[in-house]
This record gives structure tokens, sequence and C-alpha cells, in this order.
């Protein structure tokens, strides 16, 4: 019966543990064992000394035969702890950040990515402090920045399925490009048809582009200054307070704040400022139980009453 390969995958990590606990197995009982031939067998610890915790050697799978028994020489090496090394730790934090950006990426995933990213962030210490310096550009952000780039120089309109972290939703829409630019992410500005006005979008959250044969024709603009970064809220716009959980610490990265304090539970403490304090009840009303706003105190009340509502719109249906 022909094997696909994740029966195979799951029979080679049994095999691991089987063979940890048997050494100098005999092939014909391991083989016997596992329901398979030894021909199959040994095809399958021709794989194992090429898996291990990393490829920095020393901790693969030491693993061999001579067609009788089998030999496996650091067990005890690879059952160490799992540590990683500074680089790794700064690659997998810089991953998970960007997996956890996708468009249409289900939000119980994107908080648990969320949760596991803080995690390990506070294991990493400094590591992780500087890994948040870097960004990761997909392949599908670099088609999408051509299409745009293409768009701009032909003065065409775009049409775009664009996903909206602070309504969890994706929206179609076509725009005239005005330009492109980048502010720790990559961004399109551009004239929205949808709400006709201007609007900026990120890149890595189109989820899907394609240039139209409608002519693009933004109103005169001034172009604004980012010299001081994307969004820049005025000194006497209103300060609100919002602490979240573990899974809540994704608000940092997407809503400019002045200051997002790390609490004992793994949480944060974010300070920010907003002309429009009352468009952040949407955002109270998503968080959950993960979240809650501090102050001012008449926000926290009205989101209180907005959960309420909702709760009790809930039971009427029900």
């Amino acid at each position: 019966m022909a094997t696909n390969a994740i029966d195979q995958t799951r029979r080679m990590l049994s095999l691991v543990t089987y063979l940890r606990e048997r050494p100098g197995a005999h092939v014909q009982d391991v083989a016997r064992a596992f329901g398979i031939t030894e021909d199959e067998l040994i095809s399958d610890l021709d794989v194992l000394p090429m898996c291990g915790t990393s490829f920095r050697g020393g901790d693969l799978l030491d693993i061999d035969t001579d067609g009788d028994r089998i030999w496996w020489h650091n067990p005890d090496d690879v059952a160490e702890p799992l540590r990683l090394a500074a680089d790794e730790a700064t690659a997998l934090l810089v991953a998970a950040r960007a997996v956890a950006t996708l468009p249409g990426l289900r939000e119980s995933d994107r908080l648990a990515l969320v949760r596991a990213t803080a995690k390990l962030e506070t294991a990493a210490g400094e590591t992780g402090a500087a890994s948040s310096r870097l960004s990761v550009t997909f392949e599908s952000e670099g088609g999408v920045f051509a299409d745009v780039d293409r768009a701009i120089s032909e003065r065409r309109r775009l049409w775009l399925r664009y996903y909206s972290p602070a309504r969890d939703e994706l929206t179609e829409r076509e725009v005239d490009p005005i330009r492109l630019f980048a502010v720790g992410h990559t961004y399109m500005e551009g004239w929205c048809r949808l709400s006709e006005a201007r609007r900026t979008f990120r890149l890595d959250r189109v989820a899907e582009i394609r240039l139209l044969d409608a002519p693009a024709q933004p109103p005169e603009l001034e172009l604004r200054d980012l010299s001081e970064g994307l969004v820049q809220p005025a000194a006497e716009d209103p300060e609100v307070v919002i602490e979240v959980g573990t899974g809540g610490r994704w608000v940092a990265e997407y809503y400019p704040h002045d200051s997002a304090e790390e609490l004992p539970d793994g949480g944060l403490r974010i300070t920010l400022r907003t002309p429009d304090p009352a468009s952040l009840r949407r955002l109270a009303l998503r968080l959950g139980g993960e979240g809650r706003i501090v102050t001012p105190p008449e926000l926290a009340d009205s989101a209180r009453l907005a959960a309420r509502e909702a709760l009790a719109a809930y039971d009427d249906v029900l």
C-alpha cells in the first residue's frame, strides 16, 4: 500500500521515540513493529540523520545502521531542552509578526500567534527587542507593489480586496493610486472611490489586486509630510489609556501610541491620542475580555454600555 508524506512523517516521529527506548534494536524487529518492510525502514533511517533541532551541527540525529541493528549515538544531546540562538530567535520572531499581519488570517489564529510571540519575546530578552526593528516583505506583497507601481506609471485605476484590522473585514474598492511610500511598512496613498476620500493602504493587507482599464483621476491634493510618521496625532487631541491582555498586544502594532508599558500578566498599558475617542469604542468591543478602556471614564462607560446592549440583542434573538 502506498504511503503518503503525512503518514511517513507520523511514522518517523514515532520511530524516534521507539529507537530512543531500544538502543541497538534489530532492523527486522523494528520493521515488524511498524508494519513496514525493511527497505522502507532503511529509507526512513536515511532521512532521520537530516533531522534535529537545527542545522548548526551536533544536534542532528546521529542514527545509523549496519543492516542488522540500529544505533543512535546522541539521544541525550538531542533530548536537551531547546535553546534558540540569537539569530534563530530573531528569525522566528520576525516571521511570526509578519504572519500575524496577513490579510484573511482567522482572528483566533491571529490571537494565538500574538500570544505565542509575546512569550517568545519575553524569553528572548534583548534579542526580542532587536527583532522588532526588522520587517518582512512577502512575495505576494512584492507582486502588489509591482501592480501599484505599474498603475501609477500608466495612470490606471486599481481594484482591491483589502483587509481592515480595525473592522476585521475584507472590503472591495476601486482606488486611483497617487504614490507609494514606506514608513516601517510599504503603503499606497490613493483616492478611494468607495469612500470618496484620500486613503492609505498597507500593501501586506491587500488580499487581491487588479489593474482596471479605467483611467486614474485623483483630485489635485497636496501631498502630506510623512517625515514625522504616517499618523501624527496633535498634542491637543484627547488622551486614551487602554489595557490589553496578551491576546490584545496587536493593538500596539496597529494604532500609533505615545507609550506601551508592559503589565505583569504579559499585557500592555497603551496610551494614545485621537481626535475622536468614540471611534475606539468599536476596538473595545472587539477586544472583549482581552482589553478595556481605562480613561477617559466616559468612554469606558460608553464601551460598557455598548457591550451590554450587544449582549441584550443576542439574548432577544435567542
